[in-house]
């Protein structure tokens, strides 16, 4: 058995405390995770075993959610983030990384951050969580990858507005990220010979040039210098016809090459359960892919699946990860 799952608390003024609750009242103890976080955080009357250590994760799970405390300093209003909260909202997730590579915890699985808040109120200097990560892991390039059971998928670049995307997509990004995901699939997910499949970047993958030469002056040269390393990639490929059931299954994953031509499918497919990791890290991470719903929290009607499906994958990473 593989060394708990940490869970951090996130944005304690959102559903991240809620979620953590009511994804220990579901799993009913089938999965060891402990939360990182300050127990009076936790909804009024929930079950809170409070530990020492990680080690102390199993014998608390079946009477409460374990808790590694981790005090917060300032008031908490369900819905109002405090800025007093933003540096142990960061030295959480520091502390879980921290666990994970020192043995104490498998994986780090993260409640959603409040960029805004941890920026204004401990002056938070990076974009995300995703890059605090990157830079606690020692990487330069990490992957966002969405994963459910009806699909992977792989944006080769994020949150930049669409007109700055074929700008933004190189050819070096494009293989880095090709091969980080074929990496990451074989360690993580215990899939010996992955299948990617590759989008393009115009409708019809540019239709020979039509529609744009992307594909023919950039992704095309890329895929065919990575087939030759020994990849298995398909593409480019339109992506309107990437996602339907027949295609899927032709591939362990997909490669787009923007944010929404691979977070709509996903989330059409399977909007509550979809999970965010991040691949390249040396420790596992894996996220709900929500936010922190501030307007819905303290209401008791948050669903907690994605969290769930967030540790389960984390766990299955992990023990992929150990045996690889």
């Amino acid at each position: 058995m593989t060394a708990p799952i940490a869970l951090t608390c996130g944005e304690p003024a959102g559903i991240g405390p809620e979620l953590a609750v009511r994804a220990w009242e579901k799993l009913e103890g089938r999965l060891p995770f402990f939360l990182i976080g300050d127990p009076d955080h936790l909804p009024e009357g929930a079950r809170v075993v409070e530990i020492d250590s990680p080690e102390g994760c199993l014998s608390a799970l079946p009477r409460g959610l374990p808790v590694l405390p981790h005090r917060f300093e300032g008031e908490l209003t369900r819905g109002t983030p405090n800025p007093a909260h933003a540096q142990g909202v960061i030295d959480v997730i520091a502390r879980a990384v921290t666990l994970v590579q020192d043995g104490y915890a498998g994986a780090v699985c993260t409640s959603p951050i409040h960029k805004k808040a941890l920026q204004d109120g401990a002056g938070f200097g990076y974009p995300g969580h995703t890059e605090y990560l990157a830079a606690l892991g020692g990487v330069e390039r990490v992957v966002m990858m969405l994963a459910s059971d009806a699909l992977r998928v792989v944006p080769t670049t994020i949150h930049i507005p669409l007109k700055d995307v074929p700008e933004a997509l190189t050819a070096d990004l494009l293989r880095d990220t090709l091969r980080i995901t074929h990496a990451a699939l074989v360690r993580d997910f215990s899939i010996p010979t992955p299948r990617l499949a590759v989008a393009g970047l115009n409708p019809h993958a540019g239709e020979g040039g039509k529609m744009g030469r992307e594909e023919i002056e950039l992704i095309a040269p890329v895929v065919e210098d990575l087939r030759a390393e020994g990849l298995d990639l398909a593409g480019p490929m339109s992506a309107d016809t990437m996602f339907h059931a027949g295609a899927r299954a032709t591939y362990d994953a997909a490669v787009a090459m923007y944010h929404d031509q691979a977070l709509i499918p996903i989330k059409t497919l399977d909007f509550d359960r979809g999970v965010n990791v991040t691949l390249g890290l040396p420790f596992i991470r894996t996220s709900p892919d929500h936010g922190t719903a501030l307007d819905i929290a303290g209401k008791g009607v948050a669903n907690p699946s994605s969290t769930i499906e967030a540790l389960r994958l984390a766990a299955r990473m992990a023990v992929a990860r150990s045996a690889a």
